[in-house]
């Protein structure tokens, strides 16, 4: 039986950043991870991987709207899924290298293998020679993370049933794709295939998709993904999915109506990977959804087990899931945690991006009453139209006077990156003027927050004083 001071299983951003936290304070660390390669799904079949294709595919959607008067830009009929992703390995492998490279230097041992609890504080790893190993530690973090949830009635077969895990294994493009599910997952590929010319039809049970976001960018969005050739089907039940034996996989819905396509994607959520994983050795018991049930500093009903990333259910980001991991190591070094984060930002790499931060418009109308909101629309921004970025828009929600910033909405291409100035606006509680009064370089998409500051303080109700400048600007801006 071996010993460690800190015991973490699954080498995932939040795992990863557990064991670095919990080593930069002294302590002797070990992560067990069954793969051969550090990362996670979110290395080798989630995030890097999708989001690299996704930038081959933005940036032939980018080529036509900036050069069509110049080029005739047309697709090989043969064009391999591999030769959009020809700098993938090369990618992932240096991600791989970088997260590997910073555990050892933190002197944290890697142990390869399959774990699971024989008690609260002890471990059995069973390697791949089939040779077992024991460890034995004072604290457990789990962060195995989540794999792609399948219902009965979608078989999966990997080559013409598809989750997004296999997906990434396409050899080529198919002609058409049928997506089930509305989340983010199933909308990243729905709109990244959907540039790349195929035909797309998504199916979902709720009547919009990406059902948490405000609804004016995922209107948007649906107009954007049909604008492609795309069809979105809300409000629909799956009833049935079979391959035909030749080219075809049928979809049958509950109104008997059936949509044939070449390939199927099943993107209907994910679940958490616990099996195996014998926790009820460790006194842990799985929620009705199959998560494990945290406090506010993600520890499990067991005081020295931490549980951490999608293994505990949403936001189920990798950067909310890095920061559950820094948080739960520094709670159980009784260190200081510091404050809850309040502002995640959220990023959505459809084609085109998708961001919020802090109150939709729904949200503040809901907890305040009335608001006021400001818009400025990426086709009336000189950025917008030099870049070819026309399609966007960047939301400003506020109190009911235009002074009190509540949240942020942004959909256009750049938004996961603009979004951050938002972010920084809210938590520094900057009122909506802050946005006028500063100087935004031109042309920039930036210069957004500008115009959609104005637009907030144009609409205020009378009896609200607006500064000189901003009176001033904004009668310039409607002149």
């Amino acid at each position: 039986m071996e010993y460690y001071d800190i015991v973490v299983i699954g080498s995932g951003p939040s795992g990863q950043k557990a064991a670095i936290q919990g080593a930069k304070f002294g302590q002797r660390v070990v992560v067990i991870e069954q793969d051969i390669r550090v990362g996670g799904a979110c290395v080798h079949y989630g995030t890097i991987p999708s989001k690299t294709l996704r930038e081959s595919a933005q940036s032939l959607v980018s080529f036509k709207q900036r050069c069509a008067e110049f080029f005739h830009l047309q697709m090989r009929e043969d064009l391999q899924i591999a030769n959009l992703m020809s700098r993938l390995h090369r990618v992932v492998q240096e991600h791989e290298r970088y997260m590997g490279e910073q555990l050892q230097r933190n002197g944290v041992t890697q142990w390869h293998g399959r774990a699971r609890f024989v008690s609260a504080h002890e471990i059995d790893v069973l390697a791949p020679d089939g040779s077992h190993r024991q460890v034995t530690g004072e604290v457990m973090v789990i962060a195995t993370g989540s794999r792609p949830r399948t219902p009965p009635e979608v078989p999966v077969d990997h080559e013409h049933i598809l989750d997004s895990d296999s997906m990434l294994s396409l050899i080529y493009l198919p002609a058409s794709l049928t997506v089930l599910g509305s989340g983010v997952i199933a909308c990243e590929y729905a709109s990244l295939f959907a540039a790349l010319g195929v035909q797309v039809t998504v199916i979902d049970r709720h009547e919009r998709p990406l059902g948490f976001l405000d609804a004016e960018l995922t209107q948007r969005f649906v107009r954007s993904f049909e604008a492609r050739g795309g069809r979105f089907l809300g409000q629909q039940r799956v009833m049935n999915v079979a391959w035909d034996g030749l080219s075809t996989v049928v979809t049958t819905l509950a109104t008997g109506a059936t949509i044939r396509s070449e390939k199927l994607l099943c993107a209907m959520g994910r679940a958490a990977n616990v099996e195996g994983l014998h926790i009820a050795a460790a006194g842990l018991t799985c929620t009705p959804s199959g998560l494990l049930e945290v406090d506010e500093y993600c520890r499990t009903a067991v005081p020295h087990i931490y549980a951490v990333g999608d293994i505990i259910g949403p936001p189920a980001l990798a950067s909310c899931a890095m920061e559950q991991g820094r948080r739960a190591m520094r709670h159980a070094l009784g260190l200081d945690v510091g404050h809850s984060p309040e502002l995640i930002p959220m990023g959505i790499y459809t084609i085109p991006e998708m961001a919020s931060v802090g109150l939709n418009e729904a949200e503040a109308r809901q907890r305040y009453g009335g608001v006021l909101v400001g818009r400025a629309r990426f086709d009336e921004l000189a950025r917008g139209q030099i870049a070819g970025i026309t399609d966007g828009l960047l939301k400003l929600v506020a109190d009911a006077q235009g002074q009190r910033l509540l949240g942020v909405q942004i959909i256009g291409e750049g938004a996961t990156e603009l979004i951050h100035v938002g972010q920084m606006g809210l938590l520094a509680h900057c009122d909506v003027d802050t946005f006028v009064e500063h100087i935004f370089n031109f042309p920039t998409l930036a210069e957004g927050y500008r115009v959609a500051a104005l637009h907030i303080a144009q609409q205020r109700p009378l009896g609200v004083e607006h500064n000189d400048l901003c009176q001033t600007l904004t009668a310039a801006i409607h002149s």
